[in-house]
């Protein structure tokens, strides 16, 4: 009647190991580590970079545990472990100095960290510690405004651009197009003219027109819809939370999160980040592509300063340096749709890079005319320019064209990553910034393990004394509850906050809470006359349909706050939802295993210890001897 067969007590124990193994990894305390990361997109961190950071240290005689080169292509670091806080920020102070030539504008950036002290074999497992969110483990907050009058004002100066183009391509004469606020305005002699230029025009389907008249001529009044403006403000928004999350994996910040809050604000939140200065200087970056002619007359030499005509520059730093170019821009990164390295006719490295139409039209009309001579690849980042290509116009060309001459498939790969990236879409201001301490961060973490600690104890303590034996089986279970959630949420790598403790408190409320229905349930049917054997029995079996039903309608709500919370609250809710998961296992399954292993190999039971089970008839017939 309460015996389980062999394979559930084997689910059991695989359940529980699992759960150790899982959990394992929090007890390992953190090494204080530094991370050397590049400040520019021309700038790569690979072994050279982790050989110059051991030599440096070993020159400076500063201890180091360990140095090592992670992650690969632009995401490339070197982490180096030291023993103690104080020796990591003292061989922090001499990398920076002996890395960068330049202190004012450095090559790259060394930041504090903390390294996991996980066996290896256990990470190969996956087994990883929890995150901490911010307010555990300290950072930076930022909330960022989206400029949605700067992204319609580009809008509205692409729609003027290509009206223009459109209109003159299809040879349609018009007497004027002037922008008037937010709207385009053009003039017209006859009236079959403007009714050819809308039919043209109308294929935007983003755009709305209107008829007017200004004396003898007519006008065409172009504008964007209502849905087609709110949109643009959206793409930038997910735009820009795109380029953010690209720039944010140089700090190699754990479990970063950037969100959209409202329709025109960005979160970013950096847990164990402390220098605000930087971040924001990250965050901040504008990186711009620029395609501009060379300028001919010029050939690049050692000294030119002198030499370079009024309308050209000297640019003596990247790949392509030094090389003499025209101010002119004929095409920025805005217009590039996507590049992507591969191989030419020849099988040598390449980069196929698309242009939108105004960009291919304007690519077009440069190349025409220079057909033998070359173009450079501009990058401009933090108002310095890097010349990331120098190549040779081989014929005509527009919107998709390929460009040679990388040394390796590598460099063609990274040409292609920097032509991918550039500027964020929409201009953005800080709104409000707030910095979290570790210190506050190290408190809260005490202060949350502190409260799950003593409920855990009062719990079990009420639970031992009140239904002795039993109680303790819901103790144990109630323990291997709380194993299993936080084995399931090391595994899924969440990030743990306040709320994500408060929910693990919660918890362990829930989980105690069906154990007290099925003891109680047991109780009752001892008092109606039931065997042991048949009063746990019938305990679980009718608790069951009581603990699911409560059960589910708290996770209907649960799931609620998952889907249409944000931030805080929808941390609360993954831990609770698992909670609910990992409570209805542990109380029923794993508390009747326990159960069963103890109670079920006895025939014959006479009394089992569940505390005091009263019985009004029986404590009646005994007063009534008593009296009698």
């Amino acid at each position: 009647m309460n015996r389980y067969p062999i394979w559930k007590y084997i689910l059991i124990l695989v359940a529980v190991l699992i759960g150790l193994l899982y959990t394992a990894p929090n007890y390992f305390v953190d090494s204080p580590a530094l991370q050397v990361t590049t400040s520019k997109a021309t700038v790569k961190v690979n072994s050279d970079t982790a050989t110059r950071v051991a030599e440096a240290l070993k020159r400076d005689g500063i201890p180091v545990e360990a140095v090592a080169l992670e992650g690969s292509g632009d995401r490339s670091t070197v982490r180096a472990r030291f023993a103690t806080p104080d020796i990591q920020f003292k061989a922090k102070t001499a990398l920076e100095r002996d890395l960068n030539r330049d202190p004012a504008d450095p090559d790259y950036i060394v930041t504090v960290n903390l390294v996991k002290n996980t066996p290896a074999w256990m990470q190969a497992l996956n087994a990883k510690p929890l995150n901490l969110g911010l307010d555990l483990r300290g950072g930076v907050h930022f909330l960022l405004q989206v400029d949605a009058k700067a992204v319609q004002e580009t809008r509205v100066k692409g729609v003027l651009s290509s009206v223009r183009s459109e209109l003159r391509d299809k040879s349609i004469r018009h007497a004027g197009i002037d922008r008037v606020g937010n709207n385009v305005e053009i003039k017209f002699r006859d009236e079959a003219t403007r009714t050819q230029a809308r039919n043209v025009l109308a294929q935007n389907a983003d755009l709305a027109f209107s008829d007017a008249a200004d004396g003898t001529d007519l006008k065409l009044i172009v504008t964007l819809k209502p849905a087609a403006l709110q949109r643009v403000v959206e793409e930038g928004v997910k735009q820009n939370i795109s380029a953010l999350s690209k720039r944010i994996n140089e700090l190699n910040v754990s479990e970063p999160v950037i969100q959209q809050q409202g329709r025109d604000r960005i979160v970013v939140q950096l847990p164990g980040v402390q220098d605000v200065a930087h971040a924001k200087d990250i965050i901040g970056r504008t990186a711009t592509l620029e395609f501009r002619v060379t300028d001919d007359t010029v050939t690049p030499g050692t000294e030119l300063s002198a030499a370079i005509p009024l309308n050209s520059e000297l640019f003596t730093e990247g790949a392509g340096a030094p090389a003499v170019v025209s101010k002119d821009v004929v095409v920025t990164g805005e217009s590039v749709v996507n590049a992507v390295a591969g191989f030419d006719q020849n099988q040598r490295p390449a980069v196929n890079i698309e242009l939108n139409a105004e960009g291919g039209r304007k690519m077009r009309a440069m190349t025409r005319e220079r057909v033998g001579k070359r173009m450079a690849t501009l990058l401009k980042e933090k108002g310095k320019y890097n010349v990331l290509q120098v190549a040779t116009i081989q014929s005509e060309f527009g919107a998709n064209f390929q460009t040679t001459g990388m040394a390796s498939p590598q460099a063609a790969a990274e040409l292609a990553l920097l032509l991918r990236s550039g500027a964020l879409s929409a201009p953005m201001e800080f709104v409000e910034e707030r910095v979290v301490g570790p210190q506050l961060g190290a408190e809260n973490i005490a202060k949350g393990l502190h409260s799950t600690l003593w409920g855990f104890v009062a719990i079990a303590i009420f639970m031992i004394i009140y239904y002795q034996l039993f109680g303790f089986f819901s103790v144990v279970a109630l323990a291997c509850n709380l194993l299993f959630l936080l084995a399931l949420l090391s595994m899924l790598g969440a990030t743990l906050t306040l709320p994500g403790i408060a929910a693990i408190a919660l918890a362990l409320g829930m989980a105690i809470d069906a154990n007290v229905l099925i003891n109680e349930r047991i109780r009752e049917e001892l008092r109606a006359g039931n065997t042991p054997q048949a009063a746990i029995s019938a305990g679980f079996s009718h608790a069951w349909a009581t603990i699911l039903d409560s059960n589910v309608t708290t996770l209907i709500v649960g799931l609620a706050l998952l889907v249409f919370g944000s931030g805080p609250v929808r941390g609360f809710a993954v831990v609770h939802c698992l909670g609910i998961l990992t409570s209805m296992f542990s109380a029923v399954f794993l508390s009747r295993g326990v159960v069963n292993l103890w109670y079920g190999r006895k025939k014959k039971l006479g009394k089992i210890a569940i505390g005091t089970v009263w019985n009004a008839d029986a404590a009646a017939a005994k007063a009534a001897v008593k009296k009698g």
